[in-house]
């Protein structure tokens, strides 16, 4: 039932890359089909993310910096270019290659009312700190009986990027989705990862942020609201980026775009596709999930994580339990296949969901295909 994982992947080539090599590479930036109803101008996610730390370094000095080559080099992905110069080593700290010890001290800054962003080169790395994130973050403010707060933000790349192997390749929504006391934030667009940062920094609570580093070069439309300093956008609530009728398609971070794109061919064989972006995965915005299946009465739910135990099966289960008697066809998901990620080209586009994926799911929800099982 999961479209691309039903492909049998080989056991592709392997390669060993140093971080350096893998992250330093030039990578062809995501398109993605988008619908806003008014925009004032053009910005590129890392634009976004860039200003969002800006004005919150600056309307707060408890907001600090820190991470691997986030303030001379400006960062790996240029999301801190030129907050040194302007904010000073003191707030825009570069940190050996040890994510347990910098994570460490950003959890301990947090303990004492300071607020660390706190960044990995990708959140591969963060299994390093994974203790410090869910042990130390997560669990304090329920163990001091709300007595201490842990203000800090996690953030850098999630997922698949291209070419980079199974290490450096997981997606870690459904992982930091399963940690009560965390925050998990997936922006798709520049109006997410600028609203979404700001709110997370601003948050009392510990927010695992997790952004895409094939979104970061890709310009969205922004409104004057988003480029106000005081926008943000609410945790906890996902978007509806395009209204449909027919059927229901969940994603979150660049599976939205792909979501859009499908949406857009399936309108031309005459099928309606409601299009969620999620935004959240905890909280998960369990209503406007609900409400929209109510309406259409079939439910796609599209990542690039792998299936079980995924951020898919927890909406599948949502959807199950509260709007069961709603539902005219099977639950599709669609998400990566279940091994670790090939590094061949071939085999890593065959591991990860592609459009045509989302577009035979939704095809099948609403009957207008033959059933995975009658077409093998």
């Amino acid at each position: 039932m999961w479209g691309i994982v039903r492909k049998k992947v080989g056991a592709g080539a392997s390669c060993i890359l140093t971080s350096g090599q893998a992250l330093q590479r030039l990578r062809p930036a995501a398109s993605a089909s988008r619908y806003y109803s008014s925009a004032a101008k053009e910005m590129t996610v890392r634009d976004a993310l860039n200003s969002a730390l800006d004005e919150e370094m600056s309307a707060d000095p408890k907001v600090f910096l820190m991470g691997e080559e986030v303030g001379e080099y400006q960062g790996a992905y240029k999301i801190t270019k030129g907050l040194l110069e302007k904010y000073g080593p003191e707030r825009v700290l570069d940190t050996p290659i040890t994510e347990a010890g910098f994570t460490g001290i950003g959890v301990g800054a947090a303990y004492h009312g300071l607020k660390p962003v706190v960044e990995f080169m990708t959140f591969n790395f963060s299994m390093q700190a994974i203790d410090h994130i869910i042990n130390s973050a997560a669990k304090t403010n329920y163990m001091s009986a709300g007595q201490i707060s842990v203000p800090i933000v996690f953030r850098g790349p999630n997922g698949a990027a291209a070419g980079v192997g199974a290490q450096h390749s997981q997606c870690y929504a459904a992982w930091y989705g399963a940690c009560p006391g965390l925050k998990v934030l997936a922006p798709y667009s520049s109006e997410d990862a600028r609203g979404l940062l700001k709110a997370a920094i601003r948050d009392p609570d510990p927010v695992v942020f997790l952004e895409n580093e094939l979104l970061y070069g890709e310009s969205f439309p922004v409104s004057a609201e988003v480029l106000d300093s005081s926008f943000t956008a609410p945790i906890g609530k996902a978007k509806i980026e395009r209204e449909g009728k027919d059927v229901t398609i969940t994603a979150f971070s660049k599976m939205v775009g792909y979501a859009l794109k499908a949406a857009e061919v399936l309108s031309k064989e005459g099928i309606s596709a409601e299009v969620i972006n999620l935004r959240s995965i905890r909280p998960l915005d369990r209503a406007t999930i609900n409400a929209s299946v109510r309406k259409t009465n079939r439910l796609v739910t599209v990542e690039e994580g792998f299936p079980q135990h995924g951020v898919g099966a927890e909406i599948c289960t949502s959807v199950v339990e509260e709007s069961f008697g709603y539902l005219d066809a099977p639950v599709e998901r669609i998400a990566g296949a279940d091994i670790p990620m090939p590094y061949a080209a071939n085999l890593e586009r065959m591991a990860v969901p592609q459009v045509e994926d989302i577009i035979r799911a939704a095809k099948r929800a609403c009957y207008r295909a033959v059933p995975l099982a009658a077409s093998g």
